[in-house]
Formats: structure tokens, C-alpha cells, sequence
């Protein structure tokens, strides 16, 4: 068996979607919280126009992971004529619905309403945006006191950039087949940092959409001429491009980075502002570390030894790799002919 299929393995374990069984109570409480915030949202006179799943769930990168929170991040919409002009009151309406429902530690963060449903292992977000007849969405910004200086509707562009994650050129040369790569990239990269980062405070401003946006500008994918992916070659070359080719990470001092990468579409924020000097040279040198580790996987000759270092950075859903057959010795995967793009997906 070659590397790659256990990459599809590894893949297989890991990945979740909005419609998996694993999913489906928290499919479920969403549907049901969504309900109540749209009968609230009546009553106080700005009926709710639309709502839509953001994130990993949106663009097909989400992970499950043991003993961790499934997530919701369900986006409220209402019209802007009739929206309150604190941005603040209708968080506070999300608030009282999830209280209610009893999410006890739900609290009003600058972007969103945020909740974690223990009874259920859930964890929910609710970003309220206001859309004028134009089209344009702005954010409910501002915690729960924010006074007049710290609260705004901020200009947002959500569904663009749920666009921009999940656009590729169909026309393309397995082009769907290059996307699908991607996302399989960016889930293993999502799997990685949870593994790896040992410091919750850290691991959790490494954030997923930073590395969706850090690795569709920076794929780099491997395709043979027959249409057959391979992962770790893809995922050695993309790493190598945002590591030196981007200039996501900029030195304040010896040995130390921040990391800094644009929302590709408006307001076009740096994803990462409030990241600190350590999270950017953990997330640098930890980068670093994979890379190396990922070249020693391709310079491997024996199949159980690349699975062994593989382990060692995604974890145990990395499948193992017998050691006494002769499916031991690696499949080498073809790179005469491979295609490949500058700019993925």
C-alpha cells in the first residue's frame, strides 16, 4: 500500500461534514437555536432576511476531533433599515435565546455571540450582520459594555469569502481534483496544530481561516498526468511556499516573527492583528519543524518509517504501516509529468 493511501486513510478519519452522522445532533441544535433567534428577532422588529453556515462547514474543511466541540458558526442576517444602530442590542437578543437554551457560559465576543453547549459537546458562534438593498453586509462589532468608541457595524464581506475558499477553475486540468487536494491540505494542516501545539492559548490563535487563506494562496499541487494525487509532495511544496515565499512572517527581533496575513476580501484586516510575537514564532519555527520532517518522510525508503514520522506529527488517526511484507518498502509516486499551478485551486 503506498503512502498516499494512507494519506486517504488518515483523510477519511479526520474529516467532517455538515450532513456525517457525527454531525447530526449538533445539525440538529443548530436548526433549533436558529428557530428561536429568528421568532426573538421578529418580536423586536428586525425580522431576520437570511442566515447561512460560515466556516469549515462551508468550504468543506472542517475536522472532528476527539474530546473536542462540534462546531456551529451560523450567520444571522437582517435588514439594514430596520437593524438597531447599536450593534450591540440584537447580540445581546442572540445572547438571552442561547441562555435560554442552556448554553451557560455563552458571552458576547467583538465578532459574535459564543457558546459552549456541555450537555452536547457544541460549540456555537452567531455573527449578526446587517445587508442594505445594495448587497453590502456589515458586523455586529463590539463586546457586551462596549460603549459608543468600541462598537461599529464594520463593513464584512462573508460569503465572499466563502467564495474565494472554494472557487477553482473547473476548465483547468484536474482542476477539481487540485481543489480537492487543497482541502485535504488544509485539514491535515487544522490536525496538525491541534496535535502539536501544546499551549491551548496559542494553539487556539492559530486560526483555521489564516491557515485556509495561508494555503490556497500558497498551494502548490501535485497531480500525475493519469489524474492520481499526491499529498505529501503537495504538502512538502505548498509548506516550503508559505514558509519563504509569501512573507507571512517578519523578524521584530532574533529569532522572533509575527505573523501577519490579509483577508483576500473586504475589509482585507490582517486575519491574524491579534496574534502575539509568540504565536507567530511558534507557528514559524513549528512549519519549520514539518517541513523537516516531511522531507525525511519522502527521503524514507521504508513504509513503516515514513508512517512512524508521519504519526509523530498528525497523531495516532495516521494510519501505521506493517513491517515484515514487502508492501514495506515504498511505492514510489511518478513525478514525470506532474501537474502542477502556482496558485492553487
Amino acid at each position: 500500500m503506498s503512502i498516499q493511501n494512507k494519506f486517504k486513510i488518515f483523510h477519511d478519519a479526520i474529516k467532517l461534514g455538515r450532513k456525517d452522522i457525527e454531525y447530526t445532533t449538533a445539525r440538529l441544535k443548530d436548526d433549533s437555536i436558529t428557530a428561536e433567534i429568528v421568532k426573538r428577532f421578529k418580536e423586536d422588529g428586525y425580522p431576520i432576511i437570511e442566515d447561512f453556515i460560515q466556516g469549515s462547514l462551508a468550504t468543506s474543511t472542517g475536522i472532528r476531533e476527539k474530546g473536542q466541540d462540534f462546531d456551529i458558526d451560523r450567520a444571522i442576517v437582517i435588514e439594514a433599515e430596520l437593524a438597531p444602530e447599536n450593534p450591540i442590542t440584537p447580540k445581546l437578543a442572540v445572547l438571552e435565546v442561547l441562555e435560554k437554551r442552556g448554553f451557560k457560559n455563552a458571552k458576547i465576543k467583538k465578532p459574535c455571540v459564543t457558546a459552549d453547549y456541555k450537555a452536547d459537546d457544541l460549540h456555537i458562534d452567531v455573527p449578526i450582520y446587517r445587508k442594505y438593498e445594495n448587497g453590502q453586509y456589515e458586523l455586529a462589532v463590539g463586546k457586551k459594555h462596549a460603549d459608543e468608541n468600541n462598537r461599529e457595524w464594520a463593513r464584512a464581506a462573508p460569503h465572499e469569502l466563502i467564495d474565494w475558499v472554494n472557487y477553482f477553475d473547473n476548465n483547468e486540468t484536474y482542476g477539481q481534483k487540485k481543489h480537492d487536494q487543497y482541502r485535504r491540505i488544509v485539514r491535515y494542516l487544522k490536525r496538525w496544530r491541534n496535535f502539536i501545539f501544546s499551549e491551548e492559548d496559542v494553539r487556539r490563535k492559530v486560526y483555521s481561516i489564516g491557515i485556509a487563506v495561508m494555503v490556497k494562496e500558497s498551494f502548490n499541487p501535485s497531480i500525475n498526468d493519469e489524474g492520481f494525487p499526491d499529498d505529501l509532495t503537495a504538502l512538502r511544496a505548498t509548506i516550503n511556499r508559505l514558509l519563504n515565499n509569501q512573507g507571512y512572517f517578519s523578524m521584530v527581533d532574533i529569532d522572533k516573527y509575527k505573523v501577519k496575513v490579509i483577508l483576500p476580501v473586504s475589509p482585507s484586516r490582517d486575519i491574524f492583528h491579534n496574534s502575539s510575537i509568540a504565536t507567530g514564532t511558534q507557528l514559524r519555527n513549528k512549519l519549520n519543524a514539518l517541513l523537516r520532517i516531511l522531507d525525511k518522510t519522502a527521503d524514507e525508503d521504508q513504509e513503516s518509517k515514513q508512517c512512524e514520522l508521519l504519526r509523530s506529527v498528525f497523531g495516532e488517526d495516521f494510519p501505521e504501516c506493517a513491517s515484515k511484507t514487502s508492501e514495506n518498502v515504498k511505492t514510489v509516486f511518478s513525478t514525470a509529468g506532474a501537474v502542477g499551478t502556482s496558485q492553487g485551486a
